[in-house]
């Protein structure tokens, strides 16, 4: 049975495995109404011989969770298509792009006919801690979104009315100092600086101090309060909407420290649930890999005992090699890119870790960025650490086994090699 989903019109075919169509509906209803769905097409099935239905259709956002609880209520096989295929599929079928309910609903039965489905995640209680893992690592997604969003904004609204202050530290976002004394100076002036000046150093330090002290920090570094309160003099910049700028960097301010604040405590969940399912000795074995870092992967992936192999990890985050050859003529490889983005940017975000600390991982890295045939750029060679890291995390959770270095390097001592001579 294919069904194209929506959100009050259901389209419904129930066909053979030769796609023959043997019934087909429309439902109009929400998809929490299906259930009488699946019962007609239960009894179709049942009226041309069959002992059973399959129930296919697209992952459409959170619908395709509730039509696998109502099948499995009533003991149905359920799967899902991939929307590419399904588009692909609509393409090759008379070479147009016509594009239809019914004509979807029956090319997604005729896609799981051809066994081009795949099982998706279970919906039911059986795995609780997995899908609890899943929903945090969605909420950290969205928290550093917004901590990334607060720095880019203070950055563009300093850069604008007071450049200076950008000088003051190498890094000043990764600063506590620096950021405690621009919340000193952006909640007492109100863009108007000489009065935080009249304060004078001593006790401009000692509020420093103590709003650092309120952040959790402990000894700021009187380098960088100085640099700030000399910057107070600095005329460069849009002086008129000081006083504006100033009263909505004290907002965001705010809403970084929220930000920072919730992502700490989302991590802190995480950790505890990889705790939970008996994995954080495991993906911590791993050199550079923290356990924040394998929780936000296993939050993208879900159980990987559910993957037939370590490749078809890399499949799903779309980091797998796409071959170009015909003939004579061999293309240049890229990544598919067809897969979750969000394990994309969780192994990509493992891989800086990993590099600085894991020795196989270095060795791996200058092998491929060093070799004189098919010399890979640093993007390129940080793409296939990235995907290592994938398929190795994946034979350490399924084998529950520790990670070796030696197995880790395909049982040879190259790694070793090239330490040595690095540290020659």
């Amino acid at each position: 049975m294919g069904i194209d989903l929506a959100d009050r019109k259901q389209m419904l075919v129930v066909t053979d495995h030769d796609s023959k169509v043997l019934a087909r509906r429309t439902f109009r209803c929400k998809a929490w109404d299906l259930g009488s769905a699946l019962d007609w097409a239960a009894d179709r099935a049942s009226r041309a011989g069959f002992a059973g239905v399959t129930v296919a259709c697209e992952p459409t956002g959170h619908r395709w969770m509730v039509l696998a609880q109502l099948a499995a209520e009533r003991g149905m096989s359920f799967v899902c298509v991939q929307p590419a295929a399904s588009s692909w599929a609509r393409k090759t079928e008379d070479l147009t792009t016509d594009k239809t309910d019914d004509k979807d609903a029956v090319l997604i039965a005729r896609l799981t006919g051809q066994l081009r489905c795949y099982l998706p995640e279970p919906v039911d209680e059986s795995n609780p801690a997995w899908t609890r893992l899943r929903h945090l690592g969605t909420r950290r997604e969205e928290l550093i979104g917004e901590h990334v969003a607060a720095v880019q904004i203070v950055r563009d609204l300093l850069e604008c009315v007071w450049p200076a202050a950008l000088e003051t530290a190498k890094h000043p976002f990764r600063s506590a100092t620096w950021v405690a004394a621009l919340a000193v100076v952006v909640r007492r002036d109100g863009g108007n600086l000489a009065r935080t000046r009249r304060l004078g150093l001593a006790r401009f330090e000692r509020a420093v101090r103590a709003e650092l002290v309120r952040r959790g920090g402990v000894r700021p570094c009187l380098r960088i309060v100085r640099r700030l309160f000399a910057a107070l003099t600095d005329t460069a910049g849009v002086v008129a909407h000081r006083p504006a700028v100033f009263e909505r960097l004290e907002w965001t301010l705010a809403d970084w420290d929220t930000a920072r604040s919730n992502l700490t405590d989302i991590e802190t969940r995480m950790v505890c649930v990889l705790d939970e399912l008996g994995l954080t000795a495991l993906v911590t074995s791993i050199d550079g890999l923290s356990a924040v870092g394998a929780a936000a992967i296993l939050a993208q992936t879900g159980d990987l005992t559910r993957f037939t192999s370590a490749r078809a990890v890399v499949k799903h985050a779309g980091l797998a090699p796409r071959e170009r050859k015909s003939g004579t003529f061999t293309g240049r490889a890229r990544v598919t890119g067809a897969g979750r983005p969000q394990l994309r940017v969780a192994a990509w975000r493992a891989v800086w870790g990993c590099l600085q600390t894991n020795r196989v991982y270095a060795a791996r890295y200058r092998y491929l960025t060093g070799r004189e045939a098919n010399r890979l750029t640093p993007t390129q060679a940080q793409t296939a650490v990235a995907g290592a890291i994938l398929r190795q995390l994946y034979a350490v959770v399924v084998q529950q086994r520790a990670w070796d270095p030696v197995i880790a390097a395909h049982g040879t001592t190259r790694w070793k090699e090239t330490a040595s001579t690095t540290a020659a």
